[in-house]
């Protein structure tokens, strides 16, 4: 259990309860995951422990905060996390992400994708056409392909935990194999090269004359949820150009990582969602 007590403010002598319910909500925030007891809490930030026992009360009552049965531990609940969340962020990823896709687009004059994960799949959650006729495992908005096949679905896999990756794997393996692509050996050297470099490109592969790269979107945890791909010619996916499209690419997933709404049901079930977005 971390002491807050310097990074929570104390409530000063006469202020009054709201003052009192946001400092034990600050400190609860700056807790451990597993909360912290009354005595703790009153101790830090100043207060008896019985105004600390009223106050909580008043905020569970309120759904801000819950305590656990067992450990008695007080700490904030889901859904004052989602309350958060709103007010944070109201944007989905596909809005969030349809300005820069279009931007990418006309910079680099290719077809840019939006891959959001399902599961063990990757869901095309968007496409920006650029002026060249291009194949994609995917194909339009809608369509989904299994984690570790195609670039964007290779960029996500790669960067998810370790044990989510593994089971990932050991789900994929038997699917991706019906399909002749890989096998295990192979798709491990992937997303290790991919873990290596930061991103995900071929040139040449199942799609004849079709090249793609790919960066990973991640939430504040470091963990990808989504995926930024450009889909192009194996002529405009040379060695000398792929620098220029892979840092672009970076720059663009980084500076949406900060914005995603850890609640946004695209995340959670990407082609309910679509069903939402598009018109009838």
């Amino acid at each position: 259990m971390i002491s807050p007590r310097s990074e929570v403010p104390i409530p000063q002598p006469g202020t009054g309860a709201l003052d009192r319910a946001f400092a034990i909500i600050q400190h609860l925030a700056a807790a451990s995951t597993e909360g912290a007891r009354v005595t703790q809490i009153a101790k830090d930030i100043g207060l008896t422990q019985g105004t600390v026992h009223r106050t909580l009360q008043a905020l569970i009552a309120q759904n801000v905060v819950e305590q656990d049965e067992r450990s008695k531990y007080y700490r904030l609940s889901i859904d004052f996390f989602v309350l958060a969340a709103r007010a944070g962020n109201p944007v989905n990823l596909r809005e969030l992400c349809r300005p820069m896709m279009l931007r990418l687009c006309a910079s680099l004059g290719d077809t840019l994708f939006l891959l959001a994960r399902s599961g063990f799949d990757a869901v095309c959650i968007d496409r920006s056409e650029g002026p060249f006729p291009i194949r994609s495992f995917t194909g339009d908005i809608g369509g989904r392909v299994a984690l570790g096949v195609g670039q964007g679905s290779l960029a996500i896999l790669a960067f998810l935990p370790e044990l989510e990756r593994e089971e990932v794997i050991r789900f994929n393996l038997p699917r991706v194999r019906e399909l002749g692509m890989f096998d295990e050996v192979y798709l491990r050297t992937e997303i290790e090269r991919v873990r290596g470099l930061g991103f995900a490109a071929r040139n040449t592969g199942l799609l004849e004359g079709m090249a793609g790269v790919a960066v990973p979107i991640c939430d504040r945890q470091g963990r990808a949820v989504a995926a930024l791909s450009v889909g192009t010619i194996s002529a405009r996916l040379n060695p000398e150009r792929l620098p220029t499209v892979v840092e672009m690419l970076k720059r663009e997933a980084q500076s949406i990582s900060p914005k995603i709404n850890p609640f946004d049901p695209t995340l959670r079930r990407p082609v309910s969602s679509l069903a939402a977005m598009l018109p009838n």
